[in-house]
C-alpha cells in the first residue's frame, strides 16, 4: 500500500534546489536585463546611454548584483539538473552539467564588462586623462563586449538545454511536453545567438526570430522549474 506521504530522496532535494534556483534566476535576469539594461541602454546612442548610467548609477549597480545572483543560481541549477537526471543517463547528464558550468563562466566574464562600466561612470572627473567622448566610447565598447560574450555563452547554453531536453523527453518521468519545450528553446537559443555573433548582417531578421521564439525560450526552463518544485523526485513511501 502507498499513501500520499512522500519521503525526501536525493533526486527530490536536487529538484527543489534546481526549481528554486530557476525561479529566482528568472526574476533576477528579468530585473537585470529587462529592467536595468532595458531602461538605461539606448541602442546606438552613446551620449544618452552614458548619461542614463551616470544619473542612475546605483540602479545600474543593482543590475550587476542581479547578474551575480543569476551566476550563483546557474551553478545550483547545473548541480540540481545533474543529480536529478543522472539516474536516467549519467554520461549525458554530466555533459549537460559541464556545458552549463562553461556557460556560467562565460557569463561571469561578460558581467565583468558591466563592472568596468560601473567603475568608469563612478565619478568620471577622476579620469583626468580621458575626455568625455572617450568615456562614452569605452562604455559602449564594454556594453558590446557584454552582449557578444553573453551571446557566445548562450550558444553553449542552448547545447546544455538540448541535452536536458533530450533526457527529460526520454525519461518517462517528466511530462514529454516539457522535454519538447526544452528542445525548442535549445534550438532557438543556438540559432538566434549564432546569428548575433557570426551573422550580424542578419540582425533585423534575428530580432524578429527572437520576438517570435521568446515564449518557448521562456517556457522551456520555467515549466521544468515549476514541475521540479511540485513533483520532481517525489517517491511514494509505503505505509
Amino acid at each position: 500500500m502507498y499513501n500520499s506521504v512522500f519521503e525526501r530522496s536525493p533526486q527530490r532535494k536536487a529538484a527543489l534546489a534546481a526549481g528554486t534556483g530557476l525561479i529566482i534566476m528568472c526574476f533576477a535576469a528579468f530585473f537585470s536585463y529587462g529592467l536595468v539594461l532595458g531602461k538605461l541602454v539606448s541602442e546606438g546612442d552613446a551620449g544618452a546611454t552614458f548619461q542614463n548610467i551616470i544619473s542612475s548609477h546605483a540602479f545600474f549597480n543593482y543590475g550587476i548584483l542581479g547578474w551575480l545572483i543569476v551566476l550563483v543560481c546557474d551553478i545550483v541549477v547545473a548541480w540540481g539538473f545533474y543529480i536529478f537526471l543522472k539516474p536516467v543517463n549519467k554520461h549525458l547528464s554530466l555533459l549537460g552539467l559541464l556545458l552549463r558550468l562553461i556557460y556560467t563562466g562565460i557569463l561571469g566574464i561578460a558581467v565583468a564588462n558591466l563592472v568596468q562600466i560601473s567603475i568608469l561612470t563612478n565619478g568620471p572627473l577622476t579620469y583626468s586623462s580621458l575626455d568625455i567622448q572617450h568615456l562614452k566610447a569605452f562604455v559602449m565598447l564594454f556594453l558590446k563586449a557584454f552582449q557578444s560574450m553573453w551571446s557566445i555563452g548562450l550558444i553553449i547554453f542552448g547545447g546544455h538545454l538540448l541535452i536536458v531536453g533530450f533526457i527529460t523527453f526520454k525519461s518517462g518521468i517528466v511530462p514529454r511536453i516539457i522535454g519538447i519545450l526544452l528542445l525548442v528553446a535549445s534550438i532557438a537559443y543556438i540559432s538566434i545567438h549564432f546569428n548575433y555573433v557570426f551573422l550580424p548582417q542578419l540582425n533585423g531578421i534575428t530580432k524578429v526570430m527572437e520576438s517570435i521564439l521568446s515564449v518557448p525560450m521562456f517556457l522551456g526552463e520555467i515549466s521544468f522549474g515549476v514541475w521540479l518544485l511540485v513533483k520532481g523526485g517525489k517517491i511514494p513511501r509505503s505505509g
